[in-house]
């Protein structure tokens, strides 16, 4: 299959499934089309999220705002996955994730920059540099029985528009500092919100097992927040917080808006403090 996630809304993933479906018969699969508008971070940490639920798979993903500039376009190959991306982080965090769940001796990635001279528009790369590069992949470096192996590998070194590079753009996502207390449980937790997500759910960095020994927190000086496993766990428009199926904070509110709430956005600072 070949996954598509992009910024772009619609019609504009259309065009680039058109330009796939000349080149190859694979079953498309639609991420989603309504990442956060030019934020490569927050469409790397979705990614991040959903591609390791994925068998073997080619995956296009375009958040592209240095698009028509000098950055690059590349394709990374991440345990038995390949992720074509613009150069600008987003591919990264996946990559490093779909390397870590392979296993099998194909635990790590290698990155390709593509030769996209002159293409058709400055504007839509998604269509004329990408989708193309997704479907070629998908064509000419793939084993339909484990995807991307060894052989496959050497297959994308002798694709013409690639060419081996480690002078990419990487992207980490933002660790939290944590303060403990002489007992050496965390005291304070200085974190971000990564992402708001379509149901208002504040998601931050901070790794949901720092909070598992507490009951409540403060949250940027809000509360006593009471930390529930479900949003049920708490009367409706309450505050709360969780630890989401990605495995990490969420400021919420049961069946409400949690960054209203809290007055949080994403990029915003957020302390949490033991209560």
């Amino acid at each position: 299959m070949i996954s598509l996630a992009t910024d772009f809304g619609s019609p504009y993933p259309a065009a680039m499934k058109g330009v796939i479906r000349r080149e190859t018969d694979a079953e498309l699969v639609d991420i989603a089309h309504d990442l956060p508008r030019g934020d490569p971070r927050a469409a790397a940490f979705w990614l991040r999220f959903v591609l390791p639920e994925f068998p073997p798979a080619v995956h296009c993903a375009v958040v592209d705002p240095g698009v028509g500039t000098d950055r690059a376009a590349i394709v990374v190959r991440a345990g038995r996955h390949a992720i074509v991306a613009p150069d600008n982080g987003l591919a990264m965090p996946p990559a490093r994730a779909l390397a870590a769940a392979t296993g099998d001796g194909m635990d790590d990635f290698d990155v390709f920059e593509i030769d996209a001279a002159d293409p058709a528009s400055a504007t839509f790369h998604g269509r004329d540099v990408f989708a193309p590069m997704a479907a070629t992949v998908r064509a000419k470096a793939w084993d339909s029985a484990v995807g991307v192996d060894d052989d496959a590998l050497a297959s994308l070194l002798d694709l013409t528009p690639l060419s081996p590079t480690d002078g990419y753009v990487d992207l980490s996502l933002p660790e939290p500092t944590v303060e403990r207390d002489a007992a050496g449980e965390p005291a304070t937790i200085e974190g971000e919100v990564l992402v708001v997500d379509g149901f208002g759910n504040a998601i931050t960095n901070v790794p949901g097992g720092l909070v598992r020994d507490f009951d409540r927190l403060l949250v940027n000086d809000i509360g006593p927040v009471p930390v529930v496993r479900t949003f049920g766990a708490v009367e409706v428009g309450a505050r709360l917080v969780t630890v989401g199926s990605h495995g990490f904070l969420e400021c919420d509110v049961n069946d409400g808006r949690g960054a209203d709430a809290f007055d949080l956005a994403p990029g915003a600072a957020v302390r949490f403090v033991p209560a």
